[in-house]
């Protein structure tokens, strides 16, 4: 009986020893600008001008599928903080106006990132899934 449970204990050690820790999203890997694929578990709509673009100085701009916002954003290794503070404030099709108050929705609950698979994952503190991002090769201007 010993023998069982010091080789199942041996097993366990083994295969949790292989499981690889999260990747740290470095902040080069942050910079440049992403196009909101998923907000809140909902795709967005098909070509939403919805996206995020971070600043090697910590300013965080973009559009949340109707209007421009500005503000700034603060990494430390994977942990993340959105902070919108100024936005236009046009008047859209009600589709895009909801997907915008969505957006903003989620970016005010962002704390932590995670890359995979060639997406940028913004997550909740309890690591739920609000926003994905894809990386777009257009100038930051």
């Amino acid at each position: 009986m010993i023998k069982h449970i010091l080789g199942a204990t041996v097993i366990f050690l083994g295969l949790s020893a292989c499981q690889s820790q999260p990747q740290v999203v470095s902040n080069e890997q942050l910079m440049g600008r992403w196009h909101v694929d998923v907000v809140l578990d909902t795709p967005t709509i098909n070509n939403s001008p919805a996206n995020l673009v971070f600043a090697p100085n910590g300013q965080l701009t973009g559009n949340n599928s109707c209007n421009q916002f500005s503000g700034h954003y603060a990494q430390q290794g994977n942990l993340l903080k959105l902070a919108p503070s100024d936005s236009t404030m046009k008047a859209c099709v009600d589709s895009l106006m909801t997907q915008e108050a969505d957006l903003m929705k989620a970016i005010s609950l962002v704390q932590q990132i995670d890359f995979s698979k060639g997406k940028l994952n913004l997550l909740s503190k309890k690591g739920d899934t609000l926003l994905v991002l894809t990386k777009q090769s257009l100038p930051l201007s």
